[in-house]
């Protein structure tokens, strides 16, 4: 579903470029901390990372070579590194980063309770561990809005619908974080608006099969596929002619500390 990394950035990458400055806010990273960031996919976070801390170095790994290549392609410096990598078994020493984050990825994560105690090895004490997760179940509009219409053409299609991904409810990040240990846990929500050019710009990104709502949409027979496309269209636009837009989004993020 994640492969195609243009496909990925026109999909949700434009949303993690749009987040990824109010999270470094909200995770408090300092110019010169060295950082890492799991499951960086096409490095928004990475990219955002070099341009407000010129001080700073960020490895960034993914599993999707993909991915890999594309943030290596797009990087800005040579103070970030990219690399494939898995969140469940990181491949540096202890202590290594004064700050470990997570942007949009530890639901995707299939062990999540080894990704958090990994990330907690590699970083420092009193060193930042953060995570940012999409409330799937109602502060993200475009996605809410898709599985709206989608379960009310297809009720059976309901298991898929993404408010039932995990860690994307308030208080779960948290409690995670609080399982692994970390101390002066705080969880917050984070919303930004994202502007679409017309209709095309928000439905076009979903034909290509990026994401579970991509996967699904390319599932679909072409004339369901046609009606799911009408009521996205009236329900984004109304009765009004095509034009822009914009749909806001809301991310449950956390951060904790390594003890001393």
């Amino acid at each position: 579903m994640f492969s195609a990394s243009a496909g990925y950035e026109r999909f949700m990458g434009r949303w993690s470029q749009a987040l990824a400055p109010r999270y470094i806010d909200f995770a408090g990273l300092k110019d010169g901390d060295r950082v890492l960031d799991v499951g960086t996919g096409t490095g928004s976070l990475g990219s955002a990372i070099e341009t407000r801390m010129p001080s700073s170095r960020v490895v960034g790994i993914d599993p999707s070579e993909g991915f890999i290549a594309f943030a290596r392609k797009n990087s800005k410096s040579n103070r970030a590194r990219y690399e494939v990598g898995d969140a469940q078994a990181l491949k540096f020493e202890d202590a290594s980063f004064d700050s470990t984050l997570a942007l949009l990825v530890m639901n995707f994560v299939p062990d999540h309770d080894k990704a958090i105690v990994e990330m907690r090895r590699v970083t420092r004490p009193r060193g930042v561990v953060s995570a940012c997760v999409w409330d799937y179940n109602e502060g993200m509009q475009m996605l809410r809005f898709f599985w709206d219409e989608a379960v009310a053409i297809d009720p059976s299609s309901e298991p898929k619908d993404e408010r039932h991904m995990k860690l994307s409810h308030e208080g779960q990040l948290a409690a995670l974080w609080k399982s692994a240990g970390l101390v002066n846990v705080l969880e917050k929500p984070l919303t930004i608006d994202q502007a679409f050019s017309s209709f095309d710009d928000f439905w076009d990104p979903f034909t290509k099969g990026v994401g579970p709502g991509g996967a699904y949409v390319v599932s679909l027979s072409e004339d369901r596929r046609a009606q799911l496309e009408s009521r996205m269209r009236k329900r984004l636009l109304g009765g009004r002619g095509d034009g822009p837009f914009a749909l806001k989004a809301r991310a449950w993020c956390v951060r904790g500390e390594v003890p001393a």
